[in-house]
């Protein structure tokens, strides 16, 4: 029987997926394997009839430029009982698969590594490839290279962001933008610095600890009477306190994409409000 492999992607969509499902399908292809695509992530692994199908050199083709991803994607992530009860050893054996290629974060990552220890135990090892794909850049890659799909994220939410900018100049209001990144500000960073926001809000800022109106108020005191500081960032953080900050919670809109952030946000916004 050909040797085969097999790929699936998990987690959340970012730019660059069918490209690298492509790329990966047409190489080894080229040199004799057979690609098993595996639908719904995890899941597929940890069910008796999982949704595959297989990838030729046309399909993997035509997937190359198309957005989204063609694996349907899941955030299954298997527990320990599911590893003992559920896990699907024969798609690995029946189809002779010697490599998995996970498309995915640090949750993909972990749990490839999980199952390629699981079936070391169960006397049937493989190989791993995980391709790191997270717009939120976290994943501590060499010579600080940027996970794919950031940087199309970047580009992206830079058109939306000068997009709002130039509304909120027009209407006089101000407007809060949240990015995703769970706790690294690589992406709210990149998009307002393009943007040349006159404040950006990060995570690290705060060394993990809870963000409040009054440790950001804080932050600009100590920018503003700060004697080493730049003459620019002075004025800026003086701008910032006496004038945008009372306008601040005057005229305050929402406007940008709010996810895992949102309660602390909320927060932020009724302490401008109140």
């Amino acid at each position: 029987m050909k040797q085969a492999i097999a790929i699936l992607t998990g987690g959340g969509p970012a730019p660059g997926m069918n490209t690298v499902v492509g790329s990966v399908a047409k190489t080894f292809l080229e040199k004799g394997y057979r690609v098993i695509g595996l639908h719904y992530g995890y899941s597929g692994l940890f069910n008796p009839s999982p949704r595959t199908e297989d990838l030729d050199f046309v399909k993997a083709d035509y997937i190359f430029n198309q957005g989204g991803s063609y694996l349907t994607m899941s955030r299954f992530k298997p527990t320990d009982k599911d590893f003992e009860e559920n896990f699907n050893l024969k798609f690995f054996t029946e189809n002779n698969v010697k490599l998995l290629v996970t498309v995915g974060g640090d949750d993909t990552a972990s749990t490839a590594n999980r199952i390629a220890k699981f079936l070391e135990a169960k006397q049937y090892p493989i190989a791993n490839i995980h391709v790191p794909k997270t717009i939120d850049n976290d994943l501590p890659l060499p010579a600080g290279s940027p996970t794919f799909g950031y940087q199309s994220a970047k580009e992206g939410g830079t058109v939306i962001g000068r997009a709002v900018y130039n509304d909120a100049r027009t209407s006089a209001n101000w407007f809060v933008v949240a990015a995703m990144g769970r706790s690294a500000g690589h992406l709210a960073f990149g998009i307002g610095s393009a943007c040349h926001y006159p404040m950006i809000v990060i995570p690290e800022m705060f060394d993990k600890t809870e963000i409040t109106v009054d440790k950001i108020v804080e932050r600009l005191n100590k920018i503003a009477e700060d004697p080493n500081a730049k003459d620019s960032d002075r004025i800026r953080a003086d701008e910032l306190l006496g004038k945008y900050l009372g306008m601040f919670s005057e005229r305050l809109n929402l406007s940008g994409s709010v996810n895992t952030g949102t309660e602390k946000l909320a927060d932020i916004l009724a302490q401008l409000k109140g």
